[in-house]
C-alpha cells in the first residue's frame, strides 16, 4: 500500500505563491509518474499537472500553464507543485496521486493512489 501525504496548503492573497509537497512511502517512487489534481466545492476533481517518473516530462492544464511548476526529487520520494500568480479560481483541495505507469495521465482513472488532500484558499 502506497501512502501519499500532502503539505503546504493555506490561505494566500491573489497574486501570491504557495508550494505544495507530497511525500510518498514507496521504494520504487521513480518508476511512476505523479499527478496533481484539485477539487473546488460542488465541482468535479480536475487535472492540474503531471510529471513523469524520471521528471523529464511534464504536462499542465491550460488554466495553470505558465503559473504552476511541477517537480520531483526522487531521492526524497517527494513531488512538488510550485504555484505562483494565484487566482481566486485556484481555490480548492489539492490532491497528489500516483500514476499506474511511468507516464502521467490527465484523467483521475490513470491514478491508483491518492493523498488526503490539502486546502488552498486564494482570497481576492
Amino acid at each position: 500500500q502506497v501512502q501519499l501525504v500532502e503539505n503546504g496548503g493555506g490561505l494566500v492573497q491573489a497574486g501570491g505563491s504557495l508550494r505544495l509537497s507530497c511525500a510518498a512511502s514507496e521504494r520504487t517512487f521513480s518508476n511512476y509518474a505523479m499527478g496533481w489534481f484539485r477539487q473546488a466545492p460542488g465541482k468535479e476533481r480536475e487535472f492540474v499537472a503531471t510529471i513523469s517518473g524520471s521528471g523529464g516530462g511534464t504536462v499542465y492544464a491550460d488554466s495553470v500553464k505558465g503559473r504552476f511548476i511541477v517537480s520531483r526529487d526522487n531521492a526524497k520520494n517527494t513531488v512538488y507543485l510550485q504555484m505562483s500568480s494565484l487566482k481566486p479560481e485556484d481555490t480548492g483541495v489539492y490532491y497528489c496521486a500516483r500514476s499506474r505507469a511511468g507516464y502521467g495521465y490527465t484523467s483521475t482513472s490513470g491514478y491508483n493512489y491518492w493523498g488526503q488532500g490539502t486546502q488552498v484558499t486564494v482570497s481576492s
